[in-house]
């Protein structure tokens, strides 16, 4: 059974500013390093993206796949791999937690990552650090650079 990796982040802004950023899948080539094309395949009924398309460059893990998104709250979306060249599975999510009265927004990305291909445990954590690690951090910049503005 695949292990989780996840972590945490504070972000200068408020939750709703932070999921519209996750929710722009039209701009994720600009801040999420992995990601080098987005296209979204179908839209719920209140107008997210329901399945993506994603073509991923995580130096280890490339791969053409698409995912399926659920929004369970304004403070939650989920993700699961629909289709993929070389991943078995790609589970994960971003939960937005309001501090400081709902100025500032703790953002937790957990991410579960199997490829097809034969890959040691360690190399697959380090690979999902990796991407949990750089998406944080360029959310938090992509947030704070759209909300000084």
């Amino acid at each position: 059974m695949a292990e989780h990796t996840s972590s945490s982040i504070t972000i200068e802004a408020t939750p709703a500013e932070v999921m519209a950023v996750i929710a722009d899948f039209d701009h994720y080539a600009e801040w999420t390093g992995e990601v080098k094309q987005a296209e979204v395949l179908e839209k719920d009924e209140q107008g997210r993206a329901a399945k993506v398309r994603l073509v991923l460059d995580a130096g280890a893990i490339k791969d053409d796949h698409t995912l399926g998104y659920t929004w369970p709250s304004d403070h939650e979306v989920s993700w699961s791999l629909v289709k993929s060249q070389m991943l078995r599975q790609l589970d994960g999510s971003y939960t937005l937690k309001p501090l400081a009265g709902g100025a500032q927004t703790e953002v937790t990305y957990q991410l579960t990552v199997d490829v097809k291909i034969p890959m040691l445990g360690m190399i697959k954590r380090k690979a999902e650090k990796v991407i949990i690690d750089r998406a944080l951090s360029g959310l938090k910049a992509r947030v704070e650079s759209l909300t000084a503005s």
